[in-house]
Order: C-alpha cells, then structure tokens, then sequence
C-alpha cells in the first residue's frame, strides 16, 4: 500500500507508480484540515515604544514575559498572578491609588505571611521582607499602570473565592470553610472592570481569555466560567469600542489546535508548541513590523549569549564577540526604549 505523504498547511502529496516511465511519480493537493480563527484587521498594534502592563493569570504571565524578553516595555503581573477579573480589578484599584500595603493587611498561616491581594508567589516567613516586597512591587505597578500606553488583561476563571465578602486573589491553604465560592456574572464583570476603563481613558486594552483548563471548578464548570469570560470580554468590547481589542486565545487552542497533542502532561496547560503559536498568531496580529522584528533579534542576541565556544581563547570567538557587540550598539539605537543594557555588558570586549 502506498503511503499519502502529509505536508503543512493541509498540503498531501500522493505517490503513484507510472507504468509507461516505470517510476513513482508524486501528484500535490491542497485540502484544508484545521478551522484557523479568523483574527480581525485589529486599529491598535504594539510599537517597540509602546509601554505596558500585563494583569492576569499564568497564561498572562507567558504572553508578557515573552514580550519583556522581546526587550518591549512591560510590567508584568506586580500582583502574581491573578486568575478572576473580580481579583484584576482590585489590583487595578490598588495600582492606581498607589497606597503602601500596611503590616495589618497581612495574615499568617502556616508559618508564612501572606496577602489576600496577592499569588502566593509573594508569601514569605519574615512579615517584614514580605511586607517589602509586596510594596516594591506596587510601587513598580502603579508607576507603570500610570506610564503604560496599553494593558493586556488574561481572565483565567469566573469562579471566586469569597472570604469576608472580598474575593480572593489566592486561598493560600486556608481551610475551605472560610470561603464562599460562586460564579461572577459577565455583568458582574462588566461593572467591576468598566470604571477602571472609564479613569484611564487614553490606554489601549487588550483582553484574552486563558486557554488554560481549570479542572478544579469542574469541567463543566469550567466551559461555563470560560464562556462568561468571552461573554464579558466582548460586553466591555462593545461597551468601548476602539479601545477594548479581544484576542481569542482560547478560541485558538480549543477550536483551531483542538488536539490533546497540544496540551501539557497535566492536559490542562497548553504545551509548548501550542503557546508558540499562539504567540505566533498574537504577533502577526497585535504586533507592529518593528515590535515583531524587534523580539526575533532579541531572540537571536539571546541564542549567541546562550553559546559556549569550544575555544573562547581564539581569535575566532574574538571577532563573533565583537560582532556581537556591534549588533546590539546597532539594535540600542534603532530602539531607544528597548533596554540592551545586559547585553552590552555581555559583549564587551575585555580589556585584557
């Protein structure tokens, strides 16, 4: 039996033998075997000036510290992450108005202290350092909340934990007993986010919902929370438009990808070819041509840093070091925003 060879982009080559020249002979054809999300001509993309701020759940955590590797200017996540939009929008409160977290909005358990604001990622054992730290990061949050020109929002869940009537930002092993657990309405949503929109009226947003499965809600529980978050993220679209840009990266995963060969182990988290798609398809959609060539040439000083010469003694090395060090004195004057500061230390010819 012949074999029917499958190329990319739904291309199949079929192999026939020919009898009058007595040999295979290879025919193309194109047939279409995935449904790609059609993404629209969006009014807003990303410039290699342009600063940000990134808010949200892991998935969030990905997207943004691809573009802050990228070298764009962009904070991300100065609370950890945050998986409900009930939990954003109090970050975004707190962000814009600045005020230092005080030792009494802190709680012990468990031998660590933690804030019911923040991941967990912040916890730590000294009340003090934890305090520190949380402020630090605030501080970096609302000065880039009040820099940014765009804010990119990833909603994970539309279930919260309430605990004295305030959601939850993280359980932090508290007993379940002292939470209240429910389903924010796309209403619910709509208001809490709305006013922040409203006061920062000169951001771009952009908003996506995780493709991550929360299968501790449920599954079903799940695909009811993710749809309230599509339903919300295109109320607040339709609410302000040309400001609210919806980028479907669930859509991407569960409709285009949809195969558990994109998934991770645990067959929640989208694996990591499927989140470089996805960053593929957000770059060619929300990415200026500059932004976009700009992150490929962090990506390739990042690679030659990577690198171990054989021989860092020849004169070889010397002259792809000084290569090197060109390139980036090149890419820091092309992008005056962008910081290649790391990497001039790195390729700095030694003085020796």
């Amino acid at each position: 039996m012949i074999n029917v060879f499958l190329k990319d982009k739904g291309t199949i080559i079929y192999p026939f033998y020919h009898p009058i020249f007595g040999q295979l002979i290879f025919t193309r054809s194109t047939m279409n075997f995935r449904t790609p999300v059609e993404l629209p001509d969006y009014p807003f993309r990303i410039e290699p000036s342009h600063r940000g701020l990134a808010l949200g759940s892991c998935f969030a955590d990905r997207i943004g510290r691809w573009l802050r590797d990228g070298k764009l200017p962009l904070s991300v996540n100065p609370f950890g992450a945050l998986y409900n939009p009930a939990s954003l929008a109090r970050a975004l409160e707190r962000l814009a108005d600045g005020r230092a977290f005080e030792a009494e909005e802190l709680f012990e358990h468990e031998g660590l202290w933690h804030s019911a604001l923040h991941h967990g990622d912040f916890s730590g054992p000294d009340r003090a350092e934890t305090l520190a730290g949380i402020n630090r990061a605030l501080a970096d949050g609302a000065r880039a909340l009040r820099e940014a020109d765009y804010l990119l929002a990833t909603f994970g869940t539309a279930w919260i934990y309430e605990r004295q009537g305030e959601p939850g930002a993280n359980c932090h092993r508290l007993p379940a007993r002292e939470f209240v657990r429910r389903r924010l309405s796309a209403d619910e949503i709509v208001a809490r986010l709305a006013p922040h929109i409203e006061r920062w009226a000169e951001k771009q947003w952009l908003l996506t919902v995780s493709p991550v499965i929360h299968r501790g809600d449920g599954l079903v529980e799940n695909q009811l929370g993710k749809a309230t978050l599509i339903v919300a993220a295109h109320d607040l679209a339709a609410r302000f438009p040309g400001r609210i840009h919806y980028f479907p990266a669930y859509e991407i995963l569960a409709a285009e990808l949809r195969d558990y060969r994109f998934y991770a182990d645990d067959m929640c988290h989208p694996a990591p070819v499927a989140v470089a798609y996805i960053r593929d398809r957000f770059s060619s959609a929300l990415l200026s041509s500059p932004a976009a060539e700009l992150l490929v040439a962090a990506e390739e000083l990042r690679r030659a840093m990577d690198h171990r010469p054989i021989h860092p003694e020849s004169t070889a090395h010397a002259r792809f070091r000084s290569a090197m060090h060109a390139r980036v004195i090149e890419l820091q004057q092309r992008y005056p925003a962008a910081d290649f500061s790391a990497e001039l230390r790195f390729f700095t010819p030694s003085c020796e």
